[in-house]
């Protein structure tokens, strides 16, 4: 079977993030083989089509932010009401309490899946 490229890696790690957790762009690049390549997960992820039914909100900054406020409030606005409507919290400071929302896949598991792209 032929190697998936980095964006399809990207995309395939994202489609794995369960409702109600997150992941940074950080956790995805690294989780895709890609460590140190955060950016691109986040040019991976603008890349998406507007009708994308891949979970591209589930991702977040490294301190829990949500990225998009500076270049998309309305984007910004659409992350957050799915994130709270999958019951997902924010601080009062707007971030994503990452101790208790991170999405950390079984390790085994994740070696037979990272295995397979």
């Amino acid at each position: 079977m032929a190697k998936l490229s980095k964006t399809a890696r990207i995309y395939a790690v994202v489609q794995q993030i369960p409702a109600g957790c997150v992941a940074t762009y950080g956790d995805i690049a690294k989780l895709a083989g890609l460590p140190r390549h955060a950016r691109l997960v986040g040019y991976a992820l603008h890349a998406l089509p507007a009708n994308s039914e891949l979970p591209w909100y589930r991702v977040v900054n490294s301190q829990g932010q949500l990225s998009l406020g500076k270049l998309s409030p309305a984007g910004a606005a659409e992350q957050y009401d799915r994130l709270t409507s999958e019951g997902v919290t924010f601080t009062s400071q707007g971030r994503v309490p990452l101790k208790h929302y991170r999405w950390q896949p079984h390790p085994l598991a994740w070696e037979a899946f990272i295995l397979n792209l």
